[in-house]
């Protein structure tokens, strides 16, 4: 909202720039007002209860760093390793990690200007446009540095930032240009600290050469190109910067916020500037274990920005982001799948990179970012989706594999025995073999439910990079003794778990908890995946000389794939004609119309109501045949647009097929109040929305479908792709960037929302990019890049 300033309070606050070179101003105009550094600390401590800052990422972005054999470390061809990412929404820096990748330590920095009318503040007052700083003659991004302009909606002031990180330093990169447009109008630098992953508890210090924040053991410190007309800290809410500019004059500049702690905001004032006129300004942040650290990594980076943005994009002899999409030999030929020249692919590509942290080589994450942040609790450290999860991870790797790139998937497979339960993980009493459902990148326990898809999916990577030649036979062998066979036992006897909270008994194919992580049963997705990454696992038993296994492990595989219908396949339900796969089934029956759990405000509903695209997993990895009966029969429940809309599973927007997660969902927006999730508690008005993945997992059903009819029609083919894959790079942002869910146009609609775009849940998300990838390689394959050969010719023939 605009703040609006009396006009007569104006003519001592707002003064054209009286000290920045070659700008030219008129002399009628004077310095804008200049309060005295004060020694006193900032009163007001601990200031309001710190949140995140909106989930709806235009950029994500870090540097690239070539592995030293397998590992992340300084000296390589990359030279220092850089643990800084970033992150931007609203056309602002939002959430900027340093150390592991969950790591934030900056929730946000924009400016605020005083204008002659009032003043604005950037991403509530401005319109935003971004675009890649780097790119090739089609325009498909060559690295994540951005341009990001934003435009005040009145007209009278845009900014203009480039943003990249420094590959060789531990810092940020922050180049502004200012330009007044009707008006005189002062800027003023707001940068919002959450040191060691939390707005609670920092310090912080503020001078005309630079500010200053720091907890513990982790500091960073913003070093400016120009010196600052004033500078201040102070507590949000009560004593920082942007409160004090509501009079239309900053008038106080706190030099410290001494021995208290809190939430902090740090200031500083820029030159006015005059109408028609520009300025240029470069900031940096630098991180450290300290102020000192933190400041010597700003000053090495702002000695040299031109060369730091070089070498982040590989040009000349740099190593950067350039050499590593060139190493992706597959990449052009998923370009040539694409409807948009492969710019979302090279995006694509780009992210699932930056997602990985750069201390564990090949921990994968889910995004950057923490869903419906603008309202989640800060005061505490939480990583929202910077974690672990080995499905999503599964669906990263196999993407990156799809590209060509030979050297992470690998590396993330490798990783894996860091998130498995053994007898030496912390508190474990209980079953041992299974992966845990969330973790920290270093392996710190988060989540303990059991997905029995989360134990396969690591098994089935395993398989796919041993067939491919990336692993070798010694290497299967040794990882077989130590994570496969333990895993692959999981799934054939399951086991009482004995970790945390979690003392229940899994019975496999019986799951804890689904996909979803929220309902215990029988699930066809995870179902799929069990009888795929036992059926794998037996060929490499026997490969290692483990020939009972072997024989186990198939014979397990056979008895769960010849009950699949019958568990999970209901003939007396109350949709359509009543013949079709359940979501879930709480037992072995299907036609018992149970109830299924309560969930995100949700009621229990009988499972008999609930439809969800789980079934098409199923022919996905090669379980059962695109044209199984039970297959067909499901796909009219599914594709049911006539449905209510709680129940109703797909929305057709921007012309492609959506779909939500299951019906009944409410894990989005409140249709009524047109809030957050979770605000206010989970209550009945909260509904999921559209998934940008399940229009690829379509896409690579009806392949499948077509593939099984014999040598596809070459415009059935591109059919696919018209529909497909030109849907899902109709839900990507100004930015490339793909969201976890898109708007269905259900409900109250929240402020800023548009039909098929993101929501404020999470962008970018991993699995979504992940899955727009293999759904190219499969088109330019003719064959689905998830099938398992051993699987298909098992079962689905």
């Amino acid at each position: 909202m605009l703040r609006l300033i009396p006009a007569l309070m104006l003519s001592a606050a707002v003064a054209p720039l009286g000290a920045c070179a070659s700008m030219g101003q008129p002399a009628a105009f004077e310095p804008a007002f200049v309060p005295t550094a004060s020694e006193t600390p900032a009163p007001g401590a601990p200031g309001a209860a710190p949140t995140w800052v909106s989930a709806i990422k235009q950029g994500a972005g870090s540097s690239y760093e070539a592995y030293v054999d397998g590992q992340y470390r300084d000296g390589g061809p990359t030279g220092t390793v850089s643990r800084v990412w970033f992150s931007i929404a609203d056309g602002v820096l939002t959430e900027t990690m340093y150390g592991l990748i969950h790591e934030a330590q900056i929730k946000q920095m924009r400016f605020a200007v005083l204008t002659e009318t009032g003043l604005a503040v950037e991403g509530t007052d401005t319109t935003s446009r971004i675009e890649y700083l780097h790119t090739d003659a089609a325009g498909r991004p060559l690295s994540p540095a951005y341009r990001i302009i934003t435009r005040d909606t009145q007209g009278r002031f845009e900014i203009e930032k480039r943003i990249y990180t420094d590959p060789d330093a531990q810092s940020l990169v922050v180049r502004t240009s200012i330009r007044a447009l009707k008006g005189a109008v002062t800027p003023y630098l707001l940068l919002e600290p959450h040191m060691a992953n939390t707005g609670v508890d920092d310090q912080g210090r503020a001078a005309v050469d630079g500010l200053d924040a720091w907890e513990g053991d982790v500091a960073l410190s913003l070093r400016p190109s120009a010196p600052f007309e004033a500078a201040s800290v102070g507590f949000v809410g009560t004593s920082d910067g942007l409160t004090d500019l509501a009079d239309g004059r900053l008038d106080h500049a706190y030099a410290t916020s001494g021995a208290a702690t809190g939430n902090l905001m740090l200031t500083g004032a820029l030159p006015t500037i005059g109408q028609g006129q520009t300025q240029d300004r470069d900031f940096v942040v630098g991180f450290g274990a300290a102020p000192s650290a933190a400041s010597g990594q700003a000053a090495q980076t702002l000695s040299d920005l031109d060369g730091a943005l070089a070498r982040f994009n590989g040009q000349g002899d740099a190593v950067g982001w350039e050499d590593w999409l060139g190493s992706l030999t597959e990449l052009p030929r998923l370009v040539e799948q694409s409807t948009d020249d492969g710019k979302l692919a090279h995006a694509s590509a780009l992210m699932l990179k930056v997602l990985e942290d750069r201390t564990y080589s090949g921990a994968l994450i889910a995004s950057l970012s923490n869903p419906w942040g603008d309202t989640v609790d800060a005061t505490t450290s939480s990583t929202g989706y910077k974690a672990v999860w080995p499905r999503d991870f599964y669906q990263v790797a196999m993407a990156l594999m799809a590209l060509g790139d030979t050297q992470t998937p690998v590396a993330a497979f490798r990783y894996l025995p860091q998130v498995q339960v053994d007898a030496e993980t912390p508190g474990n009493t209980g079953a041992t073999g299974w992966f845990l459902q969330k973790t920290h990148v270093d392996g710190q326990i988060e989540w303990v439910g059991v997905q029995l898809d989360q134990t396969a999916m690591p098994i089935m990577l395993g398989w796919k990079l041993w067939k491919a030649g990336e692993i070798s036979d010694t290497e299967m062998a040794r990882m077989y003794r130590q994570m496969i066979k333990p895993a692959a036992d999981f799934l054939v006897t399951g086991g009482t778990v004995g970790l945390l909270w979690n003392d229940r008994t899994v019975t496999p194919p019986w799951s804890q908890q689904e996909r979803w992580e929220e309902q215990e049963g029988h699930s066809p997705s995870t179902t799929a995946a069990v009888i795929t990454g036992l059926t794998v696992a037996s060929e490499i038993a026997r490969a290692s000389g483990d020939a009972a296994s072997a024989d186990r492990y198939q014979a397990t595989a056979d008895d769960y794939a010849s009950k699949v219908e019958a568990r999970m396949f209901t003939t007396e339900g109350t949709l359509g004609d009543g013949d079709y796969f359940l979501r879930l089934s709480r037992n072995e029956d299907p036609n018992d119309h149970g109830l299924l759990g309560d969930n995100n405000g949700q009621a229990a509903l009988p499972e008999d109501r609930i439809i969800d695209g789980g079934f098409l997993e199923l022919v996905r990895y090669g379980v059962r045949a695109a044209d199984a009966p039970s297959i067909l029969a499901t796909l009219p429940e599914y594709d049911d647009q006539t449905r209510e809309d709680r129940l109703r599973v797909r929305y057709d927007l921007n012309g492609a097929p959506g779909f939500r997660r299951y019906g009944n969902d409410g894990y989005g927006e409140n249709t009524e109040t047109a809030g957050n999730y979770g605000v206010g508690g989970n209550t009945p008005g909260q509904r999921g929305r559209v998934w940008p993945i399940f229009t690829g997992e379509r896409g690579h059903y009806e392949l499948a479908r077509l593939l099984a009819d014999g040598r596809p029609d070459p415009a059935a083919i591109d059919r696919i792709r018209r529909t497909y894959v030109r849907g899902m790079e109709s839900f990507a942002n100004d930015g490339l960037m793909l969201a976890e869910q898109v708007w269905d146009g259900v409900g109250a609609t929240p402020e800023g929302y548009a039909l098929g775009q993101g929501t404020d849940s999470a962008t970018p998300l991993a699995w979504s990019h992940a899955e727009y990838l293999k759904l190219l390689r499969s088109l330019a394959d003719r064959a689905v890049w998830d099938r398992y050969a051993p699987v298909e010719e098992r079962y689905a023939r």
